[in-house]
């Protein structure tokens, strides 16, 4: 009778650990116009992306995937970066979760992390995006995702914006993302102490760049911290 005991020498399926097969490639189709779009995909909570004017489709853009919190929607979180989209000129994608929150914090990586596959590739068939600013962000639920799904695929992903996430959940970790991580010092709902500050000790331990906010605030993210990371993020594209 066979075992159902773990065997090492067999593979995890890297799909079950949260690695993604997206990879940035040349465009394939016309691109966006500026505004506001939904990318088409899914008939229900489709993938919405932000895209700037006056940016040039042939030349390498920045991109932020921006995850939601529990219970939220793109609609929602979109306002955390949009201005700055539009007035730094790099696109905003904002996936949903197919259920209130992410795959992960339910179960597992699953048919977000699918979906999140199926949004990038379409993306990246209709802009030219640069590998070294392609950021994965969040609040709440969504910056437990973007923070673990980050650190997870650090390979592809170059920057982590993550604001009040709760936990990261990591069974594999690859390349090195550059992290940006912000808690509320007041946050009553996830508080500093069990996660970010935790999180900030963890992570430097494991020697990746991080830069490290705590401001004076509840569970909610903050403007001007939101407006360093930004910095953070494109602090090199203009050099």
């Amino acid at each position: 009778m066979a075992s159902s005991a773990f065997d090492p020498a067999v593979p995890v399926d890297p799909r079950l650990a949260g690695r993604l097969a997206f990879l940035p490639r040349l465009p394939t189709k016309p691109p966006l116009p500026p505004g506001r779009h939904a990318l088409g995909l899914f008939e229900t909570r489709d993938a919405l992306i932000r895209v700037p004017e006056h940016i040039d489709a042939r030349l390498p853009t920045p991109l932020v995937v921006l995850f939601h919190g529990g219970g939220g929607s793109a609609d929602k979180i979109l306002p955390m970066l949009e201005d700055h989209a539009q007035r730094r000129g790099f696109l905003l994608l904002a996936p949903q979760s197919l259920y209130p929150t992410w795959d992960l914090v339910i179960v597992g990586n699953g048919p977000d992390r699918e979906r999140l596959d199926r949004a990038l590739a379409e993306v990246a068939d209709r802009f030219l995006i640069d590998p070294a600013h392609l950021a994965f962000a969040g609040h709440s639920d969504g910056g437990s995702y973007a923070l673990s799904l980050g650190l997870t695929n650090g390979d592809r992903v170059s920057h982590l914006i993550v604001s009040s996430a709760g936990f990261m959940s990591v069974q594999v970790q690859a390349g090195a993302p550059k992290i940006f991580l912000s808690h509320g010092t007041r946050d009553e709902q996830i508080g500093i102490d069990r996660s970010a500050r935790t999180h900030a000790r963890l992570l430097e331990g494991a020697g990746y760049d991080l830069t490290y906010v705590e401001y004076d605030g509840p569970h909610a993210y903050n403007p001007g911290v939101v407006a360093q990371a930004v910095d953070f993020f494109l602090g090199d594209f203009f050099a």
